[in-house]
């Protein structure tokens, strides 16, 4: 999905959350700040996912059921990389910086690309930890694109790891560890924000 497809959708959305887009793009300047000099260009995306059969795996608890059916090319999206660690390193990592950032770190590490996204409640995540990726990163916005940084569009880690793979022109996308109707409680995360969030996840990909 390409940003004149997405920003209508943006819109909407931060209406609905009453986000704020200046927010938005105040997080992802800093990022490419921090990172723009060290990240990748989007070609190492379309070099891995193009023609190929991807599995996205979420951070839902079926997740350890579904790791024996798990194919191709791996994405995490963000808390996932935990429990793929286990199974096997992802190719991708899908990330807002809100999981266990120091797994995605040792991931980024051994090799995973890390794609990093910047929204505007996410800043204070974005100044302690995207320093400390050394791998190869790919850094995303939700607002409108610039320079290195990239909005394949998407809200959740979830959703913007498929479309992401859509808009690379993956073969098969096959999705693991996805729960839209139950997410899993967070210490001082509101479980109804959360919920109104993978309303809008689920409709991003069934549109596609």
């Amino acid at each position: 999905m390409d940003f004149p497809e997405w920003e209508p959708i943006y819109l909407a959305i931060i209406k609905d959350f009453g986000y704020s887009r200046k927010k938005d793009e105040v997080a992802a300047r800093l990022l490419h700040s921090i990172a723009g000099k060290k990240s990748s260009r989007k070609d190492v995306l379309k070099d891995i996912i193009k023609g190929n059969e991807i599995s996205i795996c979420g951070a839902a608890g079926s997740l350890q059921h579904d790791l024996k059916n798990i194919n191709g090319i791996i994405i995490a999206a963000d808390e996932a990389t935990s429990v793929l660690m286990e199974y096997a390193l992802p190719d991708i990592i899908v990330t807002d910086l809100d999981g266990n950032v120091e797994d995605q770190i040792k991931a980024n590490k051994m090799g995973s690309i890390a794609v990093i996204h910047a929204h505007g409640d996410n800043i204070p995540a974005i100044k302690k930890y995207a320093p400390l990726f050394t791998g190869r990163v790919v850094l995303t916005t939700q607002s409108e694109p610039f320079d290195n940084v990239y909005n394949f569009g998407g809200f959740t880690d979830g959703d913007r790891a498929f479309l992401m793979a859509k808009h690379f022109e993956a073969r098969e996308i096959k999705l693991f560890g996805f729960d839209f109707e139950n997410p899993r409680e967070k210490e001082g995360k509101d479980i109804e924000i959360k919920r109104r969030k993978l309303k809008w996840a689920k409709k991003l990909i069934e549109m596609e």
